[in-house]
């Protein structure tokens, strides 16, 4: 958990969510329980923790869900999977509904195209 501190006081909020997808081929092997154990691995060594790990029908193989501390080591993360060249990543951060609503104060100057 990071803290921050939301009108005055001061809470537990959570890491950012990473949503991760997989597509390649995967050994009988080092099938199930065993490849959920690695990934368990690595999100641990980054700090982070496996929320969910779940294998697929269809496009997706592998769906797994990481609490970790930021964006960087999200990135850090998906970089040191894709760099084993036998797995594509596809990573989609995840927002809490605490987030959406912070996002939903943000003000600026924007002008759409054309307008």
């Amino acid at each position: 958990m990071a803290s921050a501190t939301k009108g005055g006081t001061h809470a537990e909020v959570p890491h950012p969510g990473v949503l991760y997808r997989r597509w390649g081929s995967g050994t009988r092997q080092e099938a199930g329980s065993a490849r959920r154990a690695v990934v368990e691995k690595a999100c641990g060594s980054a700090d982070g923790k496996l929320d969910a790990f779940y294998y697929a029908f269809g496009e997706t193989d592998v769906v797994t869900i990481m609490d970790l501390p930021d964006n960087v080591t999200a990135a850090g993360v998906a970089l040191l999977v894709a760099a084993s060249g036998k797995v594509d990543v596809k990573t989609t951060v995840l927002l809490t509904p605490e987030e959406v609503d912070a996002a939903v104060k943000v003000t600026g100057d924007y002008r759409p195209p054309g307008g």
